[in-house]
Formats: C-alpha cells, sequence, structure tokens
C-alpha cells in the first residue's frame, strides 16, 4: 500500500492511494500545483472562503475535477466549523458549494453519500483529510479532521454514520488519512495537550510526543488509532505519512505560511 502523486492528462498533479480500488471510486488529493491563483494563494487553491479571486477559485476546482474525469458542476463542499456534524449527500445536494461558498452545506465537517458520480470535496490546509469507502455497500465519505475534530472522534463518528445509513460494516471499510501537519511540526499547548491524552487514554504518549520538553500532536496517529477503534482493520488503513508544513512546494499549510495561503482538496466520488 503506498500514496503517490501522478501527473493527470490535464497536467495536473494528483495524490492516490493504492488502497482504494479504482473500479469502484475515483479519489484525489490536490496540490498546490497546475492552478492559475495569484499569490499568497499560488496556484491551485481550492478554496472560497480564503480571500482568493473566485473565478480563479473556480478555474482551479475545473482543472482539479476534470483531472478526476468530474465536471466542478456537480461537486458537493461544505461550510467547514472543525466541529462534528456529518452530513448525508443525496441528488439534490449535487453543486452545492460548487460556485459560490454561501452556497456551501453549512457547519459541517464530514460529507458521505451512496450517489454514483457526485463529488464530495473538503479543503485543508494541514488539518487532517480522511476518505473512507466502503467497496461492499458502494459508499464514501470524506472527513475533515483538525485537532478540534480529531478530539471530537469525527472520524469514528463517520464510519459509524455510515454504518447506520448504508449499512457498512468496519471491517470492510477503506481508510486513507492524506497529507496533514506531521508531529514533528505540530507544536500544541498543554491544554491541547491534555485533551488528546484524555481523549486517547492507551495511546497518549504516541499522539502526544514531547520534543525539547513542548508538546507535539501527531494527527496522523490519533486518527489511526481513532479508526481502528470504530473496528477498522489495521490493514484497510492507509497513512500518506506527508507533512504539509515540511513540504510547501508541493501543498499549503496554515501554520508554516503564518495563516495566509490557500487550500488542497480531497476529493472522493463513486463510480
Amino acid at each position: 500500500m503506498a500514496f503517490s502523486l501522478r501527473m493527470s492528462e490535464q497536467n495536473i498533479w494528483v495524490g492516490k492511494f493504492s488502497l482504494f480500488p479504482e473500479d469502484i471510486a475515483v479519489h484525489g488529493i490536490s496540490t498546490r500545483l497546475g492552478g492559475v491563483s495569484k499569490p499568497p494563494f499560488e496556484s491551485l487553491n481550492l478554496a472560497l472562503h480564503v480571500g482568493d479571486e473566485p473565478a480563479a477559485v473556480g478555474e482551479n476546482r475545473r482543472r482539479f475535477c476534470r483531472a478526476l474525469g468530474f465536471s466542478e458542476e456537480r461537486l458537493c463542499t461544505a461550510e467547514q466549523v472543525h466541529g462534528e456534524r456529518i452530513v448525508r449527500v443525496t441528488e439534490a445536494e449535487a453543486g452545492r458549494g460548487a460556485r459560490a461558498y454561501a452556497d456551501a452545506i453549512a457547519g459541517t465537517d464530514a460529507l458521505m453519500t451512496d450517489v454514483p458520480g457526485l463529488p464530495l470535496l473538503l479543503c485543508y490546509a494541514d488539518c487532517t483529510p480522511v476518505l473512507l469507502l466502503d467497496p461492499v455497500h458502494k459508499a464514501a465519505a470524506v472527513v475533515h479532521a483538525g485537532w478540534k475534530g480529531t478530539a471530537l472522534g469525527i472520524a469514528g463518528k463517520t464510519v459509524r454514520a455510515m454504518e447506520a445509513a448504508f449499512g457498512t460494516r468496519p471491517e470492510n471499510c477503506l481508510a486513507a488519512i492524506a497529507p496533514a501537519i506531521g508531529a514533528s511540526c505540530y507544536e500544541i499547548g498543554e491544554d491541547v495537550a491534555a485533551k488528546f491524552q484524555a481523549a486517547f487514554p492507551a495511546f497518549g504518549e504516541k499522539i502526544v510526543r514531547r520534543v525539547s520538553g513542548r508538546p507535539h500532536l501527531d494527527l496522523w496517529q490519533a486518527n489511526y488509532r481513532q479508526l481502528e477503534a470504530a473496528g477498522l482493520l489495521s490493514r484497510h488503513i492507509e497513512i500518506a505519512a506527508v507533512c504539509t508544513a515540511c513540504n510547501t512546494g508541493l501543498f499549503f499549510s496554515y501554520r508554516a505560511e503564518k495563516g495566509t495561503t490557500g487550500r488542497i482538496g480531497a476529493m472522493i466520488a463513486l463510480k
């Protein structure tokens, strides 16, 4: 199993996980390369809420969607608020947030669907993207797991929501943890460290690490352990292990770029 970047026929780099069968779903993680946005959002910024020109974001979304074989007109996205709300997306939500941020699904940090050909998109700049696929019942989800969402257990809750909505059995579910800020770059306060040690008592030392006495958070491990606790098999969870803050030439990083930057996207759609 591996995460790799591939160049599409449209000259857009797309991150892929070998774990996901491409005859069932199409997925992709964007980079910051190949778009039209100007600094400080250069160049493939996919977010409408960061101050970039809407026309540039629209063109970037068109390029990324076409690289995955979909029309940007049907993509569905959300107003991400670092919470735990999970929304089931139906045909009626196709196109929500595609052109205007105000039209995105409000106050939501995880989207799930069983509708073929309906791309789900969430945006990130250090927070952890989690993609989920049930290849048996043909259902998919995308999760925005920053530290607040991870502490609230949003990835595990999305697995359980898929179970309730689609009959997903956790042992059949596949999960991918995409590029996000790594523990070496993610120093946190003692208050956040305490929240994670309380939320993950069995794995506190693996999730909160001390570097020169200062706590650093490993969101990759926190989400991995959360997915395992929800019933996923370890062999069905793949971690990209790529740090956005260490790789600002390829990805946007809110922390490394001092809060003003674009957003990469994580997208999945059933065939």
